[in-house]
């Protein structure tokens, strides 16, 4: 269904035409045509006033191999289908399991990895009136409904995931700012839960439920201002990744209950947010149209991503591409048989994700073992971005190890005394002993840390590349240096601003929704501001750890930047052999990953419709 708009238009630029193939350093990912998922009338979903199109996987381990199982909600409509990614072609015209819902949609679903079966899986099911829903599509049972009377919370579910490792914990957070943990073994009541405080700290607050006898929910937790777009659980299960409507990212020790740090956006909420695959670091993304790269171990943005041109829907880290290389073979500390381990099962492992040995480096006269972490983003300009996070980001005073693309680092500069920085000295950094990593005590650098060099330098700078242009036409570039000292006030005092506040104040038209980021600055005198025990201005953060400025935090580009879609994109998903975005209209894509397209899927891709950009 991703038809080129030349053949409607009669014409037209490229940059408006629909993707239907990228390259890589890997090789060519192509869109399966005949892998799409969708409704069975194949017919755009007008997705007006409807939520985001979301979609859940699960392997049932059945003895066919054809294990995995699709769900996806369209509207007010649920479907389960066998998936048969790049092997087969879908047939749209037998859903295990097809649900339409009356008064209320579905917003977003999780399955049971533990306990699904060929004969049974259990899946979750939030919905926009605020309940949550467990279902058995292969048995078509539902077995129970929680929050039904909407006692324990009115709004919106965002998000809904089981607990890992857990068969019957679940947590669930709202529009409302507020997040349960639910168990599927205990009921809710037939009256408003009452509360008492278990613990409270910087902005958040966590509640156990009074009763006589346990009841659900077992936790509330109140996380911020306004809504709770989207949680994510470390690959280890530890710990919990919030990011909030009020641009704050937060991570918690999930049982602990204690918050372990903060990142506030550039600007506007943040909707998303996931982690690498050994936990150390974290991306978001959100209304200031970047991907935001926070360290786990040091608790501070590391770099910043800048292709899309509206909003950032979904971020996801790429198991499989991610990869760990040595540099030189005699540089390894482990053996052979070890590093080919690491190769097989990164990404995979749960136990000692955060002290893996990845963040293991040799004597200060040697190079660390070459990482490359694969993220990708979809937003709302229908633009799918892959980035690649490389050593001269993650260890920028490091010698490279061989030449860089994609993020093209230029001459990095010495940091401050103070700065907190890994380096290959004898660093407490890299295994998390270092007490003070989370809060290191610097200011603001005063001298430029690396940038992409598709993006315009400071002002007096005349050397650009030939990507340069690609932004021009949305307001200009990032700039990184000076500018007349009452305009960045006021772009500083807009940036910082709530979307209530924003809303109200939209003939300002300081930012437009489908515009790339330009012309933001900031006081160059604010001093930082960590957090204290008081409420966080948001204002007084641009400028801090909390929220460094463009200039001091390196600048992605992406590896890739594709139109792949007419409507908003809402899904990204990597698989083993495929990824899989999804779109607003309700089309579910198939991507196959380079070398992993069969003859069945050959033979379909030869006789796609006429129209099909390939």
């Amino acid at each position: 269904m991703l038809i080129s708009k030349m053949a409607a238009e009669g014409g037209g630029k490229e940059m408006n035409e629909i993707k239907t193939q990228f390259t890589t350093r890997e090789g060519v990912y192509k869109l399966l045509t005949h892998s799409e998922y969708s409704r069975p009338n194949r017919v755009p979903f007008n997705s007006q006033g409807s939520n985001p199109v979301k979609v859940s996987f699960v392997n049932v381990n059945d003895q066919s191999g054809n294990g995995d199982r699709i769900c996806f909600n369209v509207g007010r409509e649920l479907y389960f289908y066998i998936y048969k990614g790049v092997r087969k072609a879908a047939d749209l015209s037998k859903p295990i399991d097809k649900r339409i819902y009356k008064g209320t949609q579905p917003t977003c679903h999780d399955f049971n990895h533990l306990t699904a079966t060929a004969e049974s899986v259990s899946l979750l099911v939030g919905f926009s009136a605020g309940q949550v829903q467990l279902i058995d599509p292969i048995k078509k049972e539902t077995s129970k409904l929680f929050n039904e009377e909407r006692l324990i919370d009115k709004s919106r579910v965002t998000c809904v995931k089981w607990v890992p490792g857990s068969e019957s914990l679940f947590l669930v957070s709202h529009a409302s700012g507020n997040m349960y943990l639910y168990n599927v073994e205990h009921t809710c009541g037939t009256t408003a839960p009452h509360y008492q405080l278990l613990k409270q700290g910087e902005n958040y607050s966590v509640h156990t439920c009074k009763s006589k006898s346990t009841r659900n929910p077992l936790l509330k937790w109140t996380v911020g201002e306004g809504a709770l777009n989207e949680f994510a659980f470390s690959p280890d299960g530890k710990f919990l990744a919030c990011v909030s409507q009020d641009g704050f990212l937060r991570v918690f020790n999930f049982d602990a209950v204690e918050l372990h740090g903060t990142m506030k956006s550039y600007f506007g909420g943040l909707l998303c947010v996931c982690w690498s695959p050994d936990g150390k670091y974290i991306v978001a993304g959100g209304e200031d149209d970047l991907v935001t790269v926070w360290s786990f171990l040091d608790c501070r943005v590391i770099a910043r991503g800048h292709g899309h041109k509206s909003w950032v829907s979904v971020v996801a880290f790429d198991h499989y591409t991610t990869s760990v290389e040595e540099s030189d073979p005699m540089e390894f500390s482990g053996s052979d048989e070890d590093f080919q381990d690491q190769m097989i099962h990164f990404g995979r492992d749960r136990a000692n994700s955060t002290q893996s040995r990845l963040s293991k480096r040799n004597s200060t006269d040697s190079r660390p073992v070459s990482v490359t972490y694969r993220f990708g983003s979809v937003g709302q300009d229908t633009q799918l971005c892959l980035w690649d996070l490389t050593e001269d980001i993650l260890f920028p005073h490091l010698p490279l190890s061989r030449t860089r693309t994609h993020t093209n680092v230029m001459n990095a500069t010495s940091p401050p005394a103070g700065a907190t920085i890994i380096t290959n000295a004898s660093s407490n950094t890299t295994n998390g002993n270092n007490s003070g990593a989370n809060t290191p005590g610097i200011n603001s650098l005063s001298t430029t840390l690396p940038r992409s060099n598709s993006l315009p330098h400071s002002a007096g700078t005349t050397t650009t590349t030939a990507n340069n242009t690609n932004k021009a036409g949305s307001g200009g570039g990032i700039g990184s240096g000076i500018m007349d000292s009452a305009i960045a006030t006021g772009v500083s005092k807009f940036a910082t601003l709530s979307l209530h506040d924003r809303k109200e104040r939209h003939h300002e038209k300081d930012h437009k929704r489908n515009h790339s980021m330009g012309h933001i600055s900031s006081k160059s005198s604010d001093k930082l501001n960590l957090l204290t025990k008081t409420k966080t201005d948001p204002a007084k953060t641009l400028g801090t750890l909390l929220c460094p400025r463009m200039e001091d935090v390196p600048l992605l580009e992406p590896l890739i930047c594709k139109k792949i879609a007419h409507e908003r994109l809402t899904v990204l998903i990597f698989l083993e052999d495929c990824l899989v975005t999804a779109c607003q209209e309700g089309f579910i894509c198939t991507w196959a990953r380079p070398g992993k397209v069969g003859l069945l899927s050959s033979q379909n891709q030869a006789s796609s419709p006429s129209g099909t950009v390939v």
